[in-house]
């Protein structure tokens, strides 16, 4: 995919305007008003968005000019359902949905056809793998992998080698702010409901020692397995508010159990 191309679509892309803050909520009152011509500059104003995360679809052998336009459906979607009383960035709000978006495209549109649940199969595995490897510092077998998520391992090898390119959990998806949102971020941990896993007496304790906003981030985090986006739509503040403050929170809990 040739995303050094400066013309994308017919849209110079060495020329595409990026709009200030005071800007944006301007146009953000003027396009709650049905204003369509606010609503085009605000599109035009977010193509930069658009543009970066394209790139990290560069391996998918896509005509760039394609997903620019799919990127770009997928910008007018999250301005028209993006919500402003929940006091999010909309950059954070739109970055999931323009992906998943991509992400469509390239799943209807791949020649080799991979169903929904075996595609979850195979990032459950990918997921239990991450862990594993962070917690015991080895690689696991695919039977410690079947074991972890609860899925027979053939049931494991057959969905890991249905899916062409695994993403890795800790691949940045966007950065704003010096925040980075990672792919786990996007992703919630079922297992996490399933086995309650911060049921024990230690971890209650460190939990109660955090302050009020960190403890109710892992509550909901890890209690009750919700996605940093779920999270931080319910609490009001940034999806990368909640990764930074999360991260806060167990390294505190950390130190105390160390």
């Amino acid at each position: 995919m040739a995303l050094y191309k400066v013309e994308i679509c017919g849209v110079n892309t060495s020329k595409l305007p990026l709009l200030k803050n005071e800007e944006k909520e301007q146009l953000w009152d003027r396009i709650d008003n049905g204003d369509t011509a606010a609503r085009e500059t605000f599109i035009k104003g977010n193509l930069r968005l658009v543009l970066s995360i394209i790139q990290r679809f560069s391996n998918s052998n896509e005509n760039v000019d394609d997903l620019f336009q799919i990127g770009c459906i997928g910008l007018m979607k999250a301005i028209d359902n993006f919500d402003r009383t929940l006091n999010v960035k909309f950059s954070t709000y739109a970055v999931p949905m323009i992906i998943g978006e991509i992400r469509r495209y390239l799943r209807d549109n791949n020649s080799i056809r991979v169903s929904r649940s075996l595609r979850d199969t195979a990032y459950k595995a990918i997921y239990a793998k991450e862990n594993f490897v962070r917690k015991n510092q080895k690689e696991p077998t695919v039977t410690e992998i079947a074991s972890e998520i609860g899925i027979a391992k053939e049931e494991v090898v057959y969905a890991l080698d249905a899916i062409q390119s695994p993403v890795s959990l800790y691949e940045p998806v966007y950065s704003e702010g010096g925040d980075t949102l990672y792919v786990m971020d996007q992703i919630s941990d079922k297992k996490s409901r399933e086995d309650n896993w911060v049921q024990n007496l230690a971890l209650s304790d460190a939990i109660k020692r955090l302050p009020e906003r960190e403890k109710n981030i892992i509550e909901l985090r890890f209690y009750k397995g919700r996605t940093q986006m779920e999270v931080a739509d319910e609490i009001g503040i940034s999806q990368a508010q909640v990764s930074r403050l999360e991260k806060n929170a167990l390294k505190s809990m950390k130190n105390y159990l160390s």
